[in-house]
């Protein structure tokens, strides 16, 4: 019996190459989601910096000036980091895009996988029967030369 040949191994190849660059490409993005929950966080970390020494300022009592300048400067953080967790937010969404888009590759995928393998076992279930028969007419075809030989 010839050789197991997947009529769609082309598609299959193809839709498996698809998923593949999915995956690469939602990868990345959750990177650059990490990246920038990891700026928010430095950049908390600073106003916090920046609230601390205000309160210290408070304690000590200071020029109005040294007051107006943390004000700007907790006000610029603020703003900064609000900004920065709106880009956090367009990162997410084309996170949650790029893996619906891996989802489906993948279910696509998944339904000509499983058509070879239903393929590939229906061949196997063929070829054994094409075996058995083989053997069968190989025994029956002995059995007759066999008395074929001894009736001679």
């Amino acid at each position: 019996m010839k050789r197991f040949q997947y009529r769609l191994e082309t598609v299959l190849d193809y839709k498996t190459q698809v998923l593949d660059n999915l995956k690469t490409e939602h990868a990345a993005i959750m990177q650059n989601v990490n990246r920038k929950r990891e700026q928010i966080r430095g950049l908390k970390d600073e106003l916090t910096g920046y609230e601390t020494g205000f309160d210290e300022l408070k304690v000590a009592g200071a020029p109005i000036e040294n007051y107006l300048l943390f004000d700007m400067c907790i006000g610029r953080m603020e703003k900064i980091i609000d900004e920065e967790k709106e880009r956090l937010s367009v990162l997410k969404k084309q996170e949650n895009e790029k893996k619906q888009e891996v989802i489906e590759a993948k279910v696509d995928t998944s339904r000509y996988e499983k058509l070879k393998d239903r393929k590939f076992r229906e061949y196997q279930r063929a070829a054994a029967k094409a075996d058995e028969t083989f053997i069968e007419e190989f025994v029956s075809n002995t059995a007759l030369r066999g008395r074929r030989q001894h009736r001679g």
